[in-house]
């Protein structure tokens, strides 16, 4: 069995994204009210917002932690063309705030001429380095030269990706074996031509990111992309929203040693799944990467599992309002053996999962998920 508890989170229009800190105890939120919620669970496991503060002059679609390497950092991405970096400072001696912590923004990013629709912070290994993209095609990679002064990014990378860009994901690997590489999707609507996902990597020659693959098979709208964790493969694994769930495989072909190209890459589409009916908003896995969560338009939650011959299968269905759901096949949604290494093992296993059905849209803007008051899943105490 599992638990769900909802959240009055009180904020004034729709939510378009939850996300968890590295450890799972902090979580932020963003809304179309145009604001930013922090909050902190308790020793009783309740949640409490601390802080809430107007970011951005429109809808804020995407919010994300650095690493806490870096103190405690947040990315937060707008309609209004921007995006922003805040720093959580504690009140000084002398301050009025003495010992109390505030949100203070340290910089706000305005290369982008039309709606930034996702931003995303780099692996840490990389150092404090954030990924913006746009609707209007083109990715953009700032560095914090100085970690300690987070008012100073320089914009190191734009890349264009021809198609408006809805979201990104960095591979997380920290191999030397695999240099960096991040994938990006588009929510280009026309069906007639596919290569809706495309991956990009870094080439120490040219010190640029050149495209290395693109995903043809994918026609459809992507809204979210994510790769799993790489705990020692040497082979990647990504997840892409679109009118379904699909779970590619990316496997290094050998390179020659005069080669100085991107990477090739044998792709193999290891899963696919249409149990949602809809579209699907989020995916997003767990911290061992055995375990994907997706959420869609029929308002459900669902798990995805491999087996011991690589064959995924859905594990568990949550409904919106926290309740079980047996599925069309019959079974159950117990979490009884996989919940265990879920949504609290992994520090963003549900990131925005609950949201569910389509709002208006404005020009260049995302689809509104409407998620009204976050559900949190989470096993017994037994687990």
């Amino acid at each position: 069995m599992f638990v769900a508890r909802s959240i009055a989170a009180d904020h004034k229009d729709l939510i378009h994204d939850v996300s968890y800190d590295f450890h799972g105890r902090r979580m932020a939120t963003c809304s179309s009210d145009q604001s930013v919620k922090v909050w902190d669970k308790s020793e009783n496991g309740e949640w409490h917002c601390t802080a809430s503060w107007k970011t951005h002059s429109g809808s804020v679609w995407r919010v994300t932690w650095a690493h806490p390497e870096f103190g405690q950092v947040l990315a937060s991405c707008s309609f209004d063309r921007t995006a922003a970096v805040w720093e959580e400072i504690v009140g000084e001696s002398n301050d009025k705030q003495r010992g109390l912590s505030h949100w203070i923004k340290r910089t706000t990013l305005v290369d982008s001429r039309t709606s930034v629709t996702d931003v995303k912070f780099a692996p840490k290994h990389m150092g404090l380095m954030l990924t913006t993209c746009s609707a209007d095609g083109v990715v953009r990679i700032y560095e914090a030269p100085d970690v300690m002064n987070l008012s100073q990014w320089s914009l190191q990378h734009e890349i264009s990706c021809k198609l408006s860009c809805s979201c990104i994901s960095w591979n997380p690997s920290s191999s030397r074996a695999h240099p960096p590489m991040f994938a990006v999707g588009s929510d280009d609507s026309n069906v007639t031509y596919g290569g809706k996902v495309q991956i990009y990597e870094y080439n120490e020659n040219t010190r640029k990111y050149a495209k290395a693959e693109t995903l043809m098979t994918v026609m459809d709208a992507v809204h979210d992309i994510a790769f799993a964790p790489n705990l020692g493969r040497s082979f990647h694994v990504l997840a892409i929203a679109t009118k379904d769930v699909r779970i590619f495989k990316l496997v290094p072909m050998r390179k020659e040693s005069t080669s100085t190209g991107p990477t090739k890459f044998e792709l193999q589409i290891v899963a696919q799944f249409d149990n949602h009916n809809s579209q699907v908003w989020r995916v997003s896995w767990n911290i061992t990467s055995t375990l994907l969560a997706s959420s869609g338009d029929d308002g459900c939650v669902r798990l995805w599992k491999a087996n011991y011959m690589d064959n995924w299968k859905c594990t568990g269905i949550l409904k919106g309002d926290g309740s079980p759901l047996t599925g069309s096949s019959g079974q159950p949604s117990a979490m009884s053996t996989v919940l265990g290494s879920s949504v609290q093992s992994s520090q963003n296993a549900l990131n925005g999962m609950s949201a569910g059905r389509i709002g208006k849209r404005a020009p260049f803007a995302p689809p509104l998920r409407q998620l009204t008051s976050p559900k949190i899943y989470q096993p017994p105490a037994y687990y």
